[in-house]
């Protein structure tokens, strides 16, 4: 769990055999991202709310204070949902037990500012943009390039082309693009002017 500002990047490793992520990585060829997880009031409406659209629920984890509900990756298209609250959390900074008692000492902002846009990939973009839209009950808006997007408070999910419907990119704020882009090359990671390509997904930079 990598606390992005109050936004966390979870990276997902298989340990054994026969898991959902493991599943998932077979079968997109480790492209693409796994799930996207929204803090709300009440995890058990939106469910309802998808059940009512035919989406079913995959699990339901119960660990007083969190509570979350996950949404069956196939219903949802290209990723997971789930739905989470952990009581005595409204303030973004409050606590967040997957990630640990202690997360908020753990934000750093001197190279990576803020996630702020995920983008889906799909043969309809269109079409999963409304999908994923009625899920969570939010407008499906245009953004400058034309491309259907769901704004968030602190993120935006826009929906592009693509062969096959995925979690294809990741878009982060950062202080030196340059710098950042050069510690991925060092890595060897595929490198262009403003992104670089990890664990299946690309992550754009922008000052």
């Amino acid at each position: 769990m990598l606390p992005v500002d109050t936004i966390f990047l979870e990276v997902v490793a298989p340990l054994r055999p026969g898991t959902a992520a493991g599943r998932f990585l077979d079968k997109t060829g480790g492209r693409g991202g796994y799930m996207a997880i929204f803090d709300c009031d009440n995890p058990d409406r939106r469910a309802r709310h998808a059940e009512g659209m035919g989406v079913r629920i995959a699990n339901v984890i119960d660990h007083p204070p969190y509570h979350g509900v996950q949404l069956h990756p196939r219903d949802c298209r290209a990723a997971f949902i789930e739905f989470n609250h952990t009581d005595g959390s409204d303030d973004l900074l409050g606590p967040y037990p997957p990630a640990g008692p202690d997360w908020q000492r753990s934000i750093r902002k001197d190279v990576t500012q803020a996630l702020i846009g995920v983008e889906m990939e799909s043969p309809e973009p269109q079409g999963l943009a409304a999908h994923w839209g009625r899920i969570l009950e939010i407008p499906v808006t245009q953004n400058q390039n034309g491309e259907s997007e769901l704004k968030l408070p602190n993120c935006s999910f826009r929906f592009v082309r693509g062969a096959s419907e995925i979690m294809s990119g990741l878009t982060f704020r950062v202080g030196d693009i340059a710098a950042v882009r050069e510690a991925a090359r060092k890595k060897g990671r595929a490198v262009t002017a403003n992104s670089f390509l990890l664990g299946g997904v690309s992550f754009r930079l922008v000052a």
